[in-house]
């Protein structure tokens, strides 16, 4: 039995996967109604499209009464931060959330409150390490996010990841490349338990960016997808401009070595999010038609047409569309 469907109340093993600026309401209601799992990002709900949490909350419930889940970054950065995270997760769990994913972080305080709740936690992973921190705090599953994934990319393959973190005896989620019912299947015969989808729910009617990073990530392929430090200080994967130079994206000088140091890595990472924070909003402009930063994984090679939400699940599927 899938471990994932039995405990998530998803119907399919797919996941929606969580996206600054990208998860709007609509599209985070859409996945969920489609028989995925639809995930909160609050930066995105609250900073981009405007919502007080607890009413952008309460908006997407009202859209479906399908289970939704909560994505809680909790790097180490401002205290300020830390408390207006563990607020939102407060509100998610008294909402009747009970998925969460974590990223970028130790979840040990995560795991806390949302098992007092009888929720479950997954943590993102992209090698082994950081899967055993996850479990040794309790962690019910593992995002594996591996290195064709759009966002935070990871270093491994999808098989190496699998083959790594399995031994731990954890329900896995495969996270990066997935676009087709072929590879989802792929991943399931591996062993994963769901696969969460980023990249292929941009390109839908649903998700309310331009209509110019749409067509982008349609016109890519995996060849064009490359990594940069310069949005958050961890590599994010990008489309790459055509007028653009590949070392344009590159940490280099100060920045590299500051990101490398023990002492200020996370402040510099905290500087760089909030700024590309700012940058990024611009997407969700529906005039817009150009940016150096067009966040996409290499799922892209799969991605021929912008679809409703509902199609691209029954595709994965191999369901007859609607």
């Amino acid at each position: 039995m899938n471990q994932f469907i039995q405990s998530s109340g998803a119907e399919f093993p797919i996941i929606g996967g969580p996206m600054y600026p990208c998860s709007n309401p609509e599209l985070v209601a859409a996945m969920s109604e489609a028989g995925a799992l639809g995930i909160i990002q609050p930066l995105s709900l609250t900073y981009v499209h405007g919502y007080d949490f607890l009413e952008g909350v309460q908006y997407i419930q009202s859209l479906t009464e399908k289970p939704i889940g909560f994505n809680a970054l909790i790097e180490k950065s401002s205290r300020k931060y830390q408390q207006k995270m563990s607020g939102w997760i407060d509100i998610a769990l008294e909402q009747g959330v009970r998925f969460f994913i974590t990223s970028l972080g130790k979840p040990d305080w995560v795991v806390k409150k949302v098992h007092a709740y009888g929720g479950l936690v997954y943590h993102d992973v992209t090698e082994r390490k950081w899967a055993e921190i996850g479990v040794d705090c309790g962690v019910d599953g593992l995002i594996c996010v591996n290195n064709r994934a759009g966002g935070h990319c990871g270093v491994l393959s999808a098989r190496q990841l699998y083959d790594d973190c399995q031994s731990l005896q954890k329900p896995m989620v495969c996270a990066g490349g997935i676009s087709d019912h072929q590879g989802l299947t792929e991943m399931l015969d591996t062993g994963y338990q769901a696969c969460q989808l980023g990249t292929r729910f941009i390109a839908t009617k649903e998700c309310k960016v331009s209509d110019s990073y749409k067509q982008a990530i349609v016109n890519a392929s995996d060849k064009d997808i490359m990594l940069t430090e310069k949005l958050t200080g961890v590599p994010v994967s990008i489309i790459k401009p055509k007028d653009k130079d590949e070392r344009e994206f590159k940490a280099r000088g100060l920045l590299a070595w500051m990101l490398r140091s023990k002492r200020f890595k996370h402040l510099t990472r905290l500087l760089l999010s909030v700024k590309s924070i700012m940058n990024l909003k611009s997407v969700v402009d529906p005039v817009v038609e150009k940016s150096d930063y067009w966040q996409a994984g290499k799922s892209v090679a799969g991605i021929h047409k912008v679809l409703t939400v509902k199609q691209i699940i029954q595709q994965l599927m191999n369901k007859p569309l609607n």
